[in-house]
């Protein structure tokens, strides 16, 4: 074999594991509904690890399709804030007891457009440090540092408001910008007061029979703003816990087509000690609770006035896994379920909302309905398995 032939032959070689990679380019995915119920908008999660085999470290290139063939919306999402992306979600509507298949490839960057965006998020600076956030139907905001000392109407609080919405268009923005959020223009509006309670799932300590509580946030962090997922970190300074200090960080994520926020703590105590988490709703106006806590869920419904003193209501739920609980119980301004944080002072769970003028859920009964079966649907996510099969 002369010179020319053996770099032709050792250039072959080194192309027959490209040449193979290639061919089998594609995963299937299979994803299990165990529950007896339809379950809708479900996000799947593929982590990097599982999407490995197909060769792309860019997992802005992964592409995924239904059984039928159908392109699905993805997002790449960076989980630990490096800049990385580290694992690829995209959702699927799933019929009681449902196993759907998908097969996922490498193909361009993807490019979104505005419309295609369901979830959103961002610090707002112009409105003494609120962070907002929302989804196609449900919407919030909490305060940052600035709003402790504005003097116009200073607000001391970590609590959870609620944005209500009509319409499935992301208004964030264009309430800000016209500042008028507090008026219906057909879009939804700010009719809920929040105030010093924890508002829609707002969490605090629980020692010595009383609820502490920290201040408004110091720092913000987003790690995913769409088109599926928003997800960002809220760092609040140490506050008094029955005279132990204690500092928190709050990761918040919200899907497209759901209407509870998912809530991941994290506590760090000066010194160790065994702490347990209270959530709250906050109680005024409230007619009816529901405390189906033993499934894993903590609902209420109560009256909300509009701009046009107006009634209209407004569900509120806390979805717990039942193995956490330490008991229900309230304090002057909220109702509160009580969890144990895990040892190492970290704790999970579900607080959302539905509004009846918003169009999915006529009352209490619908609202109810919805709670009982997200928690289900919590504590059995969809089982998925990845293959190159």
């Amino acid at each position: 074999m002369n010179r020319i032939e053996t770099i032709l032959t050792i250039a072959l070689l080194t192309a027959v594991p490209a040449f193979c990679q290639a061919a089998t380019g594609e995963l299937k995915v299979k994803a299990v509904n165990k529950l007896e119920i339809a379950r809708s908008s479900q996000t799947i999660e593929l982590s990097a690890d599982q999407l490995a085999p197909l060769g792309e470290k860019d997992l802005r290139k992964i592409h995924v399709k239904d059984a039928s063939g159908k392109e699905l919306l993805c997002q790449a999402v960076d989980t630990d804030g490096d800049y990385h992306p580290d694992e690829v979600i995209f959702q699927a509507d799933f019929a009681a007891g449902a196993t759907n298949s998908f097969t996922v490839t490498v193909g361009k960057k993807w490019d979104y457009t505005k419309d295609q965006f369901k979830a959103y998020g961002r610090f707002v600076r112009e409105r003494f440090d609120d962070f907002a956030w929302e989804n196609d139907r449900i919407a919030h905001r909490t305060y940052g540092n600035a709003l402790e000392t504005w003097k116009e109407e200073p607000l001391t609080s970590s609590a959870i408001d609620v944005w209500v919405k009509r319409v499935p268009s992301l208004v964030i923005n264009g309430w800000y910008m016209l500042e008028n959020y507090h008026l219906d223009h057909g879009e939804g509006a700010d009719f809920y007061s929040a105030g010093a309670t924890r508002g829609n799932g707002g969490d605090g300590l629980w020692a010595a029979d009383k609820l502490w509580v920290s201040k408004n946030f110091v720092d913000s962090r987003v790690l995913a703003c769409g088109p599926i997922r928003v997800m960002f970190e809220l760092t609040y300074e140490p506050f008094d816990v029955n005279g132990t200090k204690v500092s928190e960080v709050r990761r918040i994520s919200l899907d497209a087509g759901q209407n509870l926020d998912h809530y991941q703590v994290t506590y760090k105590p000066e010194r160790p000690t065994a702490l347990t988490v209270g959530i709250g709703i906050k109680k005024k106006d409230v007619t009816q609770t529901d405390a189906k806590i033993s499934r894993g869920s903590f609902s209420t419904w109560e009256q909300l006035r509009d701009d046009k003193l107006e009634e209209s209501h407004l569900g509120q739920v806390i979805v717990l896994d039942p193995k956490l609980l330490v008991k229900t119980t309230d304090d002057k301004l909220n109702y509160l379920v009580l969890g144990q944080a895990s040892k190492n002072n970290t704790i999970s769970y579900w607080a959302g909302f539905g509004w009846d003028k918003g169009g999915q859920f006529a009352d209490y009964d619908a609202w109810k309905g919805y709670a009982d079966e997200f928690a289900r649907g919590a504590l059995s996510p969809i089982e998925v398995s990845v293959s190159a099969d």
